[in-house]
């Protein structure tokens, strides 16, 4: 094992750490990696360094240089940084890790990130799992882990930070206007155990404070709303535009032709006045705390 300029110590235990593997479904991700490892190649050929030589430089494993190169390993941006320095890039090989940021997660979440990270408004109803938006990482860890069939751990730690990573939503200025129905079960249900349910719960009460952010809940007793058949999400954008989806309307997929959408608003505003007000909401949640 050897030690980077960073301090940081690299070996080849870390080569197949779980998160960091291309998927090769994912076309313009693996395209993405694929140019980037050529770029590292070609700065390292220039400067006159075989890959050994550049990963004991790097403090890293020849093998690990060998797949990045080859697109096959998304490179972390301390790697990128690290090549940068070591290969005189003078900060062109630094300046990728744009570029890869989002590769590493899945092409699904990246594209539902985008569209959150533009919207002026967002509305959705979870009526089985707490939104991803308002899931701790141990929390999300854990739900994640219940899929069927099992995720592999690289498939996992993809999914769990590009899920994480869409929390950025929160320190965006100017801030969203974000509203969130959940259903009382998704409340009560101790994903990953007790310790990480309360913590969950304590999450939900700092975001209720916010005051861009209103989460409601739809107590189990009240059945008399068009949230039963399932999920509903719209996202609204500055130049008018919107998409939204339904578990149960236009085959789950998103939609943003008008009167779609005013089907789903209707929907979901219906639904949110049938719940618990925010301020309700909020002591509906600190009392199921108090009773874990």
């Amino acid at each position: 094992m050897s030690v980077v300029g960073d301090g940081t110590e690299r070996g080849d235990a870390g080569v197949d750490e779980p998160g960091w593997e291309v998927d090769p479904d994912d076309e313009p991700g693996a395209a993405v990696v694929a140019a980037v490892g050529r770029q590292i190649k070609a700065w390292r050929e220039a400067a006159g360094m075989r890959a050994a030589e550049f990963g004991t430089a790097m403090g890293y494993s020849e093998d690990l240089i060998y797949k990045v190169e080859g697109g096959r390993r998304i490179p972390r941006p301390e790697f990128m940084d690290g090549a940068d320095g070591v290969l005189g890039a003078d900060g062109k090989l630094a300046a990728m890790k744009a570029d890869i940021a989002e590769v590493r997660y899945p092409k699904k979440i990246r594209d539902l990130a985008r569209l959150e990270a533009r919207a002026v408004e967002l509305a959705a109803y979870g009526s089985h799992n707490l939104h991803g938006l308002l899931q701790t990482e141990e929390y999300a860890r854990a739900l994640l882990g219940t899929r069927r069939p099992v995720l592999s751990p690289d498939e996992l730690e993809r999914a769990l930070a590009g899920r994480m990573a869409r929390q950025s939503i929160f320190s965006r200025t100017p801030a969203p206007e974000l509203s969130f129905v959940q259903e009382e079960a998704t409340l009560r249900r101790p994903v990953g155990g007790v310790a990480v349910w309360r913590r969950q719960l304590e999450n939900l009460l700092r975001l209720s404070e916010l005051p861009f952010v209103d989460i409601q809940v739809m107590p189990t007793a009240r059945w008399d709303h068009p949230g039963t058949g399932g999920r509903i999400q719209v996202l609204k954008f500055a130049d008018g535009s919107a998409v939204g989806r339904a578990d149960d309307e236009f085959a789950g997929r998103p939609i943003s032709h008008p009167k779609q959408l005013r089907i789903l608003e209707l929907r979901y505003g219906i639904t949110q006045a049938r719940a618990l007000t925010p301020e309700e909401s909020r002591a509906f949640i600190e009392q199921v705390l108090g009773e874990t």
